[in-house]
């Protein structure tokens, strides 16, 4: 699981449509092979370490639903977070599932998988177009994961959004490189997704009514 926000920017060393190449140096720090990182929001398996660099394999299917990879581009990085409030906790007090915040487990942006769930087209002034199939997940001062990086959806009709954006984050990530009708990678919100899937249940006696109500929708 991922936050959204950016560690560092990297860059696309090599690729030859199957084993990625990434060179960077913050997100190594501490990193091990097996671990996950986002790179332009698609989560990763780190297989081999080098100086400076790290490799992964990327699967058909991760190049069927991203923008893919090219050499030389410039990625967002971020590592997956490490629960180690849970671990010191459970050491300390041997009380199982008990969670103290810690440095380490802050929960800034939002809940992000790693799990693209398609491209959007940049059309400039951080506005972008998607499909109609994604348009239905994003909502007005919702959150969406652009290249990995957690913004807040300031507008979003006709299956366009835009996006707030701080320029720390524009200088500190790659949209800062974005041109008209570039790609880039979008996940939604997973909650979205939960909240449609259990609204299609059969006698889940919640309806959208009763969402709107409450303070859900």
């Amino acid at each position: 699981m991922f936050t959204g926000i950016v560690e560092e920017t990297g860059f696309i060393k090599s690729f030859d449509g199957k084993k990625l190449v990434v060179e960077c140096s913050k997100v190594l720090e501490g990193t091990q092979i097996g671990d996950s990182i986002a790179i332009d929001g698609c989560c990763q398996t780190v297989v081999s370490i080098g100086k400076n660099t790290f490799q992964a394999d990327v699967s058909s299917e991760t190049l069927k639903i991203t923008k893919g990879f090219k050499t030389g581009e410039c990625v967002n990085l971020e590592r997956a977070l490490l629960p180690q409030g849970l671990i010191e906790n459970v050491s300390a007090t041997g009380k199982e599932g008990y969670l103290r915040s810690t440095q380490s487990t802050r929960m800034g942006g939002h809940i992000v998988q790693g799990h693209v769930d398609g491209t959007a087209k940049y059309i400039g002034d951080m506005t972008f177009v998607v499909s109609k199939e994604l348009d239905k997940y994003i909502v007005y001062k919702g959150s969406i994961t652009v290249n990995g990086i957690s913004l807040t959806v300031s507008k979003n009709q006709n299956n366009t959004f835009s996006a707030a954006i701080i320029p720390h984050t524009l200088e500190n990530t790659n949209l800062k490189f974005l041109k008209t009708g570039d790609l880039v990678n979008i996940e939604t919100d997973i909650l979205g997704r939960y909240v449609e899937k259990f609204l299609s249940t059969k006698n889940n006696n919640i309806t959208e009514d009763f969402l709107k109500e409450n303070g859900f929708m």
